[in-house]
């Protein structure tokens, strides 16, 4: 199955996008914590190329923290101000402004130089959807700034949102690239929910995300799920899987659509525990 989704708002984003950089000072990008590589859209790189930028690897809460230890350093090491948030926790709000200052000192420098005081930062948040930005911008604004959701393409059109620290900020949708060329990396975005549910077949993507489960953690499997043989065909180990979570139809025999829903609930909302799928290239790392 090849995942291809690009709705018409998003086409629309990346004109807004380009149309709104000249007004930001320096750009946050949202990545998943859990998924840095595969949620990193190489379009917003291109497009935001010059402006500082603050890398934030949301839901940190839910991602493996010595493989976020590893994913901070790899973006420091490329000179990016890279930093992990869980958006949920009122501490976040003073990490990210405290980076997002310290991100701005070369802008706020030539403004002093040119005899510019109070003017406020403009930031503008990008990511794909279902990331966080939406939480965070309430988290940083204090209240509900905007409308949040937990389905991908919640958040529409242009929103200014005018923070008490000294900062405007510019939220736009989500948004996702054109084409999918690494299917493992669309398979991943599936699994953490930032493509609509509508568009992938579960059929495909959750054998794709247990046999990637018995690689990066065997042992959430065999504990979560009394699995023995982790590398047993995917189709078995979604059918232990169901056993165990009661995803079971008259007779006794495991109802897969239930039980599909099941592990992707538990792996999106960390009952599975802290895992990262994405790995630091070996090369970078």
């Amino acid at each position: 199955m090849l995942i291809q989704w690009f709705p018409g708002h998003m086409a629309k984003t990346k004109r807004l996008i380009t149309e709104h950089l000249k007004a930001v000072d320096l750009v946050a990008e949202l990545l998943d914590a859990r998924i840095p590589q595969s949620s990193a859209n190489p379009m917003i790189s291109e497009l935001t190329a010059g402006k500082p930028r603050v890398v934030i690897l949301n839901k940190a809460d839910l991602a493996d923290p010595e493989a976020t230890k590893q994913w901070t350093a790899y973006y420091r090491a490329k000179g990016l101000q890279a930093i992990p948030l869980d958006s949920t926790k009122p501490q976040s709000k003073k990490v990210l402004i405290r980076a997002i200052h310290e991100t701005a000192q070369p802008v706020i420098q030539k403004w002093l130089r040119r005899g510019l005081r109070n003017r406020p930062v403009r930031l503008m948040i990008l990511g794909i959807p279902n990331v966080g930005k939406s939480t965070l911008i309430n988290r940083l604004a204090g209240t509900k700034a905007t409308r949040t959701a937990n389905t991908p393409g919640h958040t529409r059109g242009k929103q200014w949102v005018r923070l008490q620290d000294g900062m405007d900020l510019l939220d736009t949708p989500g948004v996702l690239w054109p084409k999918f060329e690494d299917q493992t990396a669309a398979m991943r975005l599936a699994a953490t929910g930032a493509i609509a549910g509508d568009v992938f077949d579960p059929d495909e993507i959750v054998p794709a995300l247990m046999t990637t489960l018995a690689e990066v953690t065997p042992e959430t499997l065999k504990e979560k799920y009394g699995i023995e043989d982790v590398h047993a065909d995917p189709q078995l180990l979604i059918e232990a899987a169901g056993k165990r979570r009661g995803c079971l139809l008259p007779g006794g025999h495991v109802d897969y659509g239930r039980a599909q829903q099941a592990i992707l609930f538990d792996f999106r909302n960390g009952r599975l525990g802290r895992i990262t799928l994405d790995a630091v290239p070996e090369a970078d790392a």
